[in-house]
């Protein structure tokens, strides 16, 4: 994506792509209700995905690494790049819940800091 808007924009379509990114209600109140819906699901979205980026600089920072504000400018939290929009998701409850750690939040995943240029 070339900006942040254009990767928001890009969310709110592969979210809406069941649609065909098309309003299929008939009336307007229902229409209404449907954008309203998308507008949910792409803040709830961007927030989870804000809140785990401020988690992941703050962990590379602690471990020493240098993360850049003139970077971070530049990520948009409006990518869908982890997201399974298709099929079934199975999910083991119970495992899931062991893997919170004490303030109820899931691990990071380990950085890919060559992926993400922060190594030669």
């Amino acid at each position: 994506m070339s900006n942040k808007g254009e990767s928001l924009h890009a969310l709110r379509r592969d979210l809406h792509y069941a649609q065909q990114g098309t309003i299929t209600r008939p009336r307007l109140e229902q229409q209404t209700e449907q954008a309203w819906c998308l507008t949910l699901l792409t803040n709830a979205v961007v927030a989870w995905t804000t809140e785990y980026y401020s988690r992941a600089v703050l962990e590379l920072r602690s471990q020493g690494r240098e993360v850049s504000d003139e970077i971070l400018s530049h990520i948009s939290p409006g990518h869908s790049d982890d997201i399974n929009f298709f099929g079934v998701i199975n999910v083991d409850i119970e495992a899931e819940l062991a893997e919170l750690d004490t303030s109820g939040w899931r691990p990071l995943r380990p950085a890919q800091l060559r992926e993400l240029g922060l190594t030669p």
